[in-house]
């Protein structure tokens, strides 16, 4: 996507799912307002259920009715926690790259994504570890 617009990635990205899952995989796609073209959004239809793409600009009477269903709206509401991941990121380092040139940002970008995901897991387990340690001394109390 380096010299793309966004809209010229959405069937390519999807082809490229589809290759790697197989078109059954997907119950639904969610998109940005960036990634909108109604024949992309048709012809996604015909193999994904559900495809979240908000319209950009004005809309229609067709495009309300779409984008007021509840599956849409329930859809939209977990795509603004793919959002809120994103920020999650810039939190994490990813506000600002102080690495110099493309390939430094590419780098840059990489290596906050795989420290966000360290993170990630590492919380996990924490939890995991305390869900342990709570049963175990649940147990001891309740002997």
């Amino acid at each position: 996507m380096e010299k793309s617009a966004d809209n010229r990635e959405t069937l390519p990205m999807a082809r490229r799912l589809f290759e790697n899952y197989g078109e059954d995989a997907f119950a639904s796609m969610s998109f940005d307002k960036g990634f909108s073209r109604a024949t992309d959004r048709e012809e996604l239809e015909q193999k994904v259920p559900l495809v979240m793409m908000p319209k950009k600009g004005r809309l229609s009477a067709k495009d309300k009715e779409r984008e007021m269903t509840r599956k849409f709206i329930q859809f939209k509401n977990r795509h603004s926690a793919i959002e809120s991941d994103i920020n999650s990121l810039e939190h994490h380092g990813l506000s600002r790259c102080r690495d110099k040139g493309f390939n430094g940002f590419k780098r840059c970008v990489g290596f906050g994504i795989l420290a966000y995901n360290l993170h990630r897991i590492g919380a996990r387990l924490l939890a995991k570890k305390s869900d342990r340690s709570a049963k175990k001394k649940g147990l001891k109390e309740a002997a």
